[in-house]
């Protein structure tokens, strides 16, 4: 659930505004005169947010690396090597 607070309420009840960041691990929406200023949210789940567009970003160019590639190498193929590795 998306919570719009008004941006005073961050200097006003600091403490509380905070510890819905944490419960929630949802980030908070501030206005500054009825306009969406800026948006507070957990470390935890900044960190989060960061890890995750990360892997989007490598998984992006990990698509790119597979259409560029000429030969393929299949699934089965993949774990039988990493088995054999393994068991090295």
């Amino acid at each position: 659930m998306t919570r719009i607070k008004a941006i005073s309420d961050l200097r006003n009840h600091f403490s509380e505004i905070s510890e819905l960041c944490h419960e929630t691990g949802e980030p908070i929406f501030l206005t500054k005169n009825g306009r969406g200023d800026l948006v507070v949210m957990s470390i935890a789940a900044y960190e989060e947010k960061i890890a995750l567009m990360e892997l989007y970003k490598k998984l992006g160019e990990a698509e790119i690396q597979s259409k560029e590639m000429k030969e393929r190498t299949g699934h089965d193929d993949v774990f039988s090597r990493l088995r054999k590795r393994v068991h090295e």
